[in-house]
């Protein structure tokens, strides 16, 4: 029965995160805001159509944080419910913008919707790994987190279905009450176990016999700091191809490919495999060996992006980048599980999750303003070569001087002198 319920709470979770890849729709929703009012847009600029997008991201990196200390204190069925709420009716406020005014799409999207999506983002998961024992966080998290990556691939043609059919402010409206009635039903069966699952194996010296942190016991361990700079790593090099994808494929193709939009799909759908895939596979060779593995193959493919020109070329880069920046996102819940416990997991991860945020607003700028000064993206592909480097020497400066049996005989070897 355990067993039923948290599979039940994983696919409501799953679910839930590929409703709430609804802000993957932005980009296909931004496109038709430049139009002019003729062509049945708003006439607003790159920089005004771009605005709420970059607010709804902000406020869901750092929604994260009160996010996952609420569905750790009150549950996460409450959380999930008002993110989905509050997600559902920023869409639809979405609809009363106009080509005057782009307020109501700052505050709906931006402001409302992105704190909806931090909320019903920072639930799903920390939910679905306490039905299960650590021996499967890797499995379990990979697959709540693949329904967001994901979720490119149905929304980009259900938006353009809806824009093509009903015009702008009529698709909000209806994108608004859809995601609201599906995922008020997804969000009652996230729920936390009345005692969440313990592994049999004994405590480890990694933390001394302790299994859950609060954040401020977090925050002071060395780990923490590593983990956080490896993320942000990963996210700059993975954001800033996912935001430029289609820009890159026109700039270094010479405009003669003009089917940008599969390359988006292809990255999208090993986005969500990635997940899965480095889930199952960190459980059984440990996540310092996945993530290391993962960060190299990725430092490899950024040095070599540049040369990237046909049609065969991007469709293999865009499935390997989206494949191990998705495993990443999938390995870095689980190792803030696995080294600090599901206790206080949502909180935990929050934190951890702000550097995913600072990614997020460094990768793509990165990008733009290197491609703007040089008429390429070369540089940027280094710069984010070199930070995975420094991301993969990080994990083994994780298992070599935090690994507790190395550790233990490190104390030793200083104790004799």
């Amino acid at each position: 029965m355990t067993d039923k319920r948290g599979w039940m709470v994983v696919f409501s979770g799953t679910g839930l995160n590929l409703a709430l890849g609804v802000l993957y729709a932005w980009s296909i929703f931004s496109k038709q805001f430049c139009e002019s009012v003729e062509k049945g847009g708003f006439g607003w600029t790159k920089t005004q159509a771009t605005l709420p997008y970059t607010i709804a991201i902000a406020c869901f990196a750092i929604m994260m944080v009160p996010a996952g200390r609420l569905q750790d204190k009150f549950g996460p069925r409450i959380v999930a419910t008002a993110g989905a709420i509050l997600t559902g009716l920023g869409i639809f406020i979405t609809s009363f913008a106009s080509p005057e005014k782009l307020f109501p799409a700052l505050i709906g999207f931006g402001v409302i919707a992105g704190t909806g999506i931090g909320l019903g983002y920072a639930s799903a998961m920390p939910a679905s790994v306490k039905w299960f024992p650590p021996e499967k966080k890797g499995l379990i998290t990979g697959l709540v987190v693949s329904g967001f990556g994901l979720a490119p691939v149905y929304i980009a043609p259900l938006s353009k279905y809806l824009l093509a059919q009903y015009g702008i402010n009529n698709s909000f409206m209806i994108l608004g009450i859809a995601f609201t009635c599906f995922t008020i039903i997804l969000t009652q069966f996230i729920r936390n176990p009345q005692t969440p699952v313990r592994s049999l194996k004994p405590a480890t010296a990694q933390n001394s016999g302790k299994v859950d942190f609060t954040w401020r016991e977090m925050v002071r361990t060395p780990k923490f700091y590593i983990l956080y700079i490896e993320y942000i790593c990963v996210a700059i090099a993975g954001l800033m191809i996912i935001g430029h994808l289609a820009k890159i494929v026109a700039v270094q193709s010479d405009n003669a490919i003009t089917i940008g939009f599969i390359f988006v799909a292809i990255l999208a759908i090993f986005n969500a495999a990635g997940r899965i895939v480095a889930g199952i596979v960190s459980d059984y060779i440990g996540r310092v060996m996945t993530l290391s593995l993962v960060c190299l193959c990725q430092a490899i493919i950024m040095f070599f992006f540049s040369q990237f020109s046909t049609v065969f070329a991007f469709l293999m880069g865009s499935a390997m980048v989206g494949f191990n920046y998705g495993a990443c996102l999938a390995l870095f819940p689980a190792t803030t599980a696995d080294y600090w416990g599901t206790k206080n997991l949502g909180l935990n991860y929050g934190i951890v999750f702000t550097a995913w945020g600072v990614g997020g607003v460094f990768g793509p700028i990165l990008a733009g303003k290197i491609a703007d000064m040089s008429g390429s993206y070369t540089m940027a592909y280094y710069i984010s070569a070199t930070l995975l480097i420094l991301a993969v020497i990080l994990t083994f400066v994780t298992y070599l001087w935090i690994s507790p049996g190395i550790l233990s005989r490190r104390q030793k070897i200083i104790s004799r002198f």
